[in-house]
């Protein structure tokens, strides 16, 4: 049957098939690679945008309920936890979080449940030890996030703290003709172990855990200086330390630590038992700086 006029007109502008024999394939264009890059990169830099903040937001936490803590929860009375509500409401501190702040440095939950201490305790990859220190008014839940967010990282929950020692440690504020030398004899004579003093004048004294509090409450009463941390720490001991010889592992730690602290907001501190090793300075001070928050 000969074909119809229709199929004849629509073979012709159809185009010519190239009788080479190969199919012709899609291929992506380096328009769409690039703006494939640029979305990575600005994911990457909006992640490390928000860990800045958010270790921002650390630090006015923990400063409020150690105020909190020391000098009462009543910013009328407290002068210097209301300065640092100001500072903190300027730097867009959520209210509800300040709230928080305050009344953890009483022991309690915003709406007045005790809050209790968990220690949580992991391996991450290179066999670095872990140790996460919270307080909450949910323990199951807090355990549960803790031990998501390290079986998340690649480590897995494990005993590690004979990796560790316990120290205590108060830095107190940089005081204008005090120096680590002046207040030696007074440290030395209310229990501390250590004196040392820091790049901004600020000087740092060690104790054993169960003086730490009578130590620095009298050096501050002795030479008049402020407080401006107290904790307890895990100290990796130095023969149990693992040398960092990679940015990538660094980074490992770093999102490790980012996320736990973004989804456990309980999260008081996290200890680790790493050395910079051939790390560059920038890297460490990076990790350390959020280990810190």
């Amino acid at each position: 049957m000969a074909p119809s006029r229709g199929m004849s007109a629509l073979r012709r502008l159809l185009p010519t098939i190239p009788s080479s024999g190969h199919a012709r394939s899609f291929a992506t264009t380096p328009n769409l690679c690039s703006g494939h890059n640029r979305w990575s990169k600005i994911k990457h830099d909006k992640g490390k945008v928000d860990a800045a903040k958010h270790r921002q937001r650390s630090v006015f936490a923990q400063e409020l309920a150690l105020s909190s803590k020391l000098h009462g929860p009543d910013p009328t009375l407290n002068t210097r936890l209301a300065d640092l509500i100001t500072k903190a409401k300027r730097e867009g501190f959520a209210k509800t979080s300040i709230e928080a702040a305050i009344a953890r440095g009483q022991g309690r939950s915003v709406t007045g449940a005790a809050l209790e201490s968990l220690t949580v305790e992991g391996v991450l990859r290179g066999n670095v030890g872990v140790i996460v220190e919270c307080e909450t008014d949910s323990k199951l839940r807090t355990l549960a996030e803790v031990r998501l967010a390290i079986k998340s990282s690649g480590g897995s929950t494990s005993p590690c703290s004979y990796l560790f020692e316990r120290k205590g440690r108060v830095v107190f504020e940089a005081k204008e003709g005090v120096s680590s030398v002046d207040a030696l004899e007074v440290a030395l004579g209310a229990g501390a172990t250590d004196v040392d003093e820091l790049q901004d004048g600020s000087i740092l004294m060690w104790a054993e855990p169960e003086r730490t509090k009578t130590m620095g409450e009298a050096v501050a009463k002795e030479i008049e200086l402020e407080i401006a941390k107290e904790d307890i720490i895990w100290e990796p001991k130095e023969d149990t330390v693992v040398s960092l010889e990679s940015e990538n592992h660094a980074g490992e730690l770093a999102s490790f630590i980012d996320d736990l602290r973004g989804k456990e907001s309980s999260v008081q501190a996290i200890a680790v038992n790493v050395a910079q090793g051939s790390l560059p300075a920038e890297a460490w001070e990076d990790l350390q700086s959020r280990l810190a928050a």
